[in-house]
């Protein structure tokens, strides 16, 4: 006798109340799940959030222009600060007009601080797209072909990495400085110093900053192409007929981003720090054009009678950092396919 088993194609398979398949969660959503899971990262990009929101409505936030200032009232503070440095009430005049106080020349810490942010994102932001630009580029290039294209480009990468990169960006910006101080308006270091004075200053440092930061993000790619290169969907691709194109942009550097993106989100303090350091010795920003580096050094020199002007820009600088990295910490953890399917 036989026995006709009938099943309902369109019902699903249980067993003890569950299903026999289930659906795998996506990479993306397991990496957003355990990023949002990550309390530090979480914090970090709400702050990073925050001081961007303040960067663009900084005209609507901060109580006065960055510029204006009233020389009567230079080196004031309010009456709280009284309270939190004592060192003040024997050098300051109190004025509650200012929530921290105002400069050597009259104009808010508050407001500058403010505007300021503008300047440390540009380059947290700028600095990155920059490397990748370029270091993906030449590391990719480099890893993929091998050989003797290899050896030579690694060699121009180490003879750039025995030279000091601080040092270098310092040199570079005293170069520019020097060779685009009074140039002839209708030449082209005409046109690139008035490009500069309009940014405030910020294209030399992005210079700067753009020729020595492609150098780490060229070495990390070249590894990890050169392991990707060898995989099997690799060799299947190119058993395939698929073109060193394809096998590039299809299934080489989509597999090689993830801890690219977290290298260079770790990085980025790094580039906050250097437009710091340069605006802290006189080679960044250009005056009035605040930077939390140029405030940090003009509040140094009186740091003992006014701290307030060195500190909360330097607490600024240090918020701003921190966040960058708890976000670059959650996103390696969070990207990283040794974690998949943790908690």
């Amino acid at each position: 006798m036989t026995v006709e088993l009938k099943v309902d194609p369109h019902k699903r398979n249980y067993a003890g109340g569950q299903p026999l398949t289930m659906k795998r969660e996506s990479m993306a959503k397991d990496a957003l799940r355990r990023l949002l899971r990550n309390r530090a990262a979480v914090i970090g990009g709400s702050i990073i959030i925050i001081l961007i929101l303040i960067a663009i409505f900084a005209e609507y936030i901060a109580p006065r222009y960055f510029a204006y200032q009233i020389l009567t009232e230079q080196n004031v503070v309010p009456a709280w600060l009284v309270k939190v440095f004592p060192t003040t009430k024997d050098y300051a005049v109190i004025n509650n007009n200012y929530a921290l106080g105002a400069d050597y020349v009259g104009r808010d810490l508050l407001s500058r601080i403010i505007y300021g942010a503008r300047i440390s994102l540009t380059v947290a932001f700028v600095g990155p797209l920059i490397s990748l630009m370029i270091g993906v580029l030449y590391g990719s290039i480099s890893g993929f072909f091998g050989g003797n294209v290899d050896n030579l480009m690694m060699r121009v990468v180490d003879v750039l990495y025995a030279f000091p990169s601080l040092l270098f960006i310092i040199l570079l910006m005293a170069f520019f400085r020097s060779t685009f101080s009074a140039p002839d308006p209708t030449s082209i270091t005409g046109m690139i110093s008035s490009l500069d004075q309009k940014m405030g200053g910020m294209l030399f440092i992005f210079i700067g900053i753009g020729l020595t930061a492609w150098e780490t993000m060229a070495r990390l790619t070249r590894g990890q192409v050169l392991s990707i290169r060898e995989k099997e969907f690799v060799e299947a691709a190119r058993t395939m007929g698929a073109t060193n194109n394809r096998i590039m942009f299809r299934h080489i550097l989509p597999n090689i981003v993830g801890p690219l993106i977290v290298a260079e989100t770790l990085a980025i303090p790094s580039y906050i720090s250097t437009e710091a350091f340069l605006s802290f010795i006189g080679l960044g920003v250009n005056p009035p054009t605040p930077s939390w580096g140029a405030m940090i050094s003009d509040g140094a020199q009186v740091v003992r009678t006014y701290p307030n002007q060195a500190i909360f820009p330097a607490l600024a600088l240090a918020i701003t950092m921190f966040a960058f990295n708890f976000l670059g910490d959650g996103l390696r953890d969070a990207l990283d396919p040794r974690m998949r399917g943790t908690h």
